[in-house]
């Protein structure tokens, strides 16, 4: 109804006279009445209206009749910029000046972690750069070493380089190594002589309990098969004894030629190539001092001079700890085998004499404790 009131309201024409003044018409109370009734709406009602209503863009509201001047016309569109600028303007001013910090804040944080992502990316990058020229360094250092050392091996060896030479200490390393090689078969020799005498000592087990059995059931020979039986239990006995006292005598040879002589040919073998690398570059500061005189060679001359003299320094120490440790060697093999010597020796004498209680004496002379017979096999709750 509201709506057509006020169509008929903008669409009624308003006679005008000559000095201005409205004429008198029957229809004056009808457009009061509606003009009063379109302002009697409520502002809630305009403002649903504003923004539900129609589309705007489309329309236009008419202030005057159909032959009014286009002044009376009122686009739309400037009622819809003044309802965005009155929403614009609804806007609390702490909430845009909260808006505007946070928009800072915000693009300061971002600009900050830009920064520091990019100084971790440049750091990560330097680390891995100074890595990789590090290792070049390295590699270069060694393959200009490996040069050095090939070239001194080879010129001694087709006999054109000198080479330095301590006859006292390469005698001691010459005797080291020909000792090892015999102790080598002394320990091999007596690990067979192990496994044999164990196979022994099984088999006059297995017969030792067959005579026994046979005893029992041979009633015309009971004694005879006693007799025996007896005699290989004892003599597995005593076997068993013999096996404790070897097998302590093996474990020494073992550590003595495994770890003690092994540690200090190892020692020998740095003083070794210690030598070498030593007369390669005393051989190349040789041939510089031969050649000119002039600044890149003075130059060259300093920086061999240093080189020689660090690894002079080298091989200097590397000798001496191959003396103290040829030495304490031989007091320690001479002390060992001594013992070992007279263990083994009493123990084979006295199992073959058939003197039990001086093989157990013997045992117990160098603190032999024998493992009692399955001792090595697991218990039934570790085969679980």
């Amino acid at each position: 109804m509201t709506d057509s009131i006020m169509s008929k309201a903008a669409t009624m024409e308003i006679p005008i006279n000559s000095n201005g003044d409205t004429g008198t018409l029957a229809e004056d109370d009808s457009l009061e009445q509606a003009a009063k009734l379109q302002w009697s709406l409520d502002e809630k009602d305009l403002q649903q209206v504003m923004v539900s209503g129609p589309n705007l863009n489309e329309t236009s509201i008419v202030s005057g009749g159909y032959g009014g001047t286009a002044e009376g016309i009122i686009p739309t569109s400037s009622i819809k910029d003044l309802r965005m600028k009155s929403r614009q303007s609804s806007v609390p001013p702490s909430r845009s000046v909260f808006c505007h910090i946070t928009s800072q804040s915000n693009e300061y944080q971002g600009s900050n972690m830009h920064h520091s992502s990019s100084s971790s990316s440049m750091t990560a990058e330097e680390v891995t750069r100074g890595v990789a020229v590090e290792k070049l360094e390295t590699m270069k250092k060694w393959g200009f070493n490996t040069y050095k050392c090939t070239k001194q091996m080879i010129s001694e060896r087709f006999g054109r380089g000198s080479r330095t030479v301590d006859l006292e200490l390469e005698a001691q390393i010459e005797v080291l190594r020909d000792t090892k090689k015999k102790y080598e078969s002394v320990l091999r020799l007596a690990r067979a002589l192990t496994n044999h005498f164990y196979n022994m000592v099984q088999t006059q087990h297995a017969l030792g309990d067959t005579f026994a059995d046979l005893s029992q059931k041979s009633p015309e020979l009971r004694d005879e098969f006693g007799y025996n039986a007896e005699t290989q239990k004892l003599l597995c006995k005593n076997g068993e004894t013999l096996l404790g006292a070897i097998n302590f005598f093996v474990s020494s040879i073992n550590t003595l030629v495994k770890k003690t002589m092994e540690d200090t040919l190892m020692t020998i073998k740095m003083y070794e190539n210690a030598r070498l690398e030593f007369d390669a570059y005393r051989s190349d500061l040789e041939e510089l001092s031969l050649g000119p005189r002039d600044a890149v060679a003075m130059a060259r001359i300093d920086a061999a001079q240093q080189q020689y003299q660090v690894q002079k320094d080298k091989y200097e120490r590397l000798r001496s700890d191959v003396i103290i440790k040829l030495k304490f060697l031989e007091e320690n093999k001479v002390k060992v085998m001594h013992k070992q010597l007279l263990l083994f020796h009493n123990a084979i004498s006295a199992y073959f004499a058939g003197n039990q209680q001086q093989l157990e004496q013997t045992l117990k002379q160098f603190n032999i404790k024998l493992r009692p017979p399955g001792a090595d096999k697991p218990s039934w709750l570790e085969e679980q």
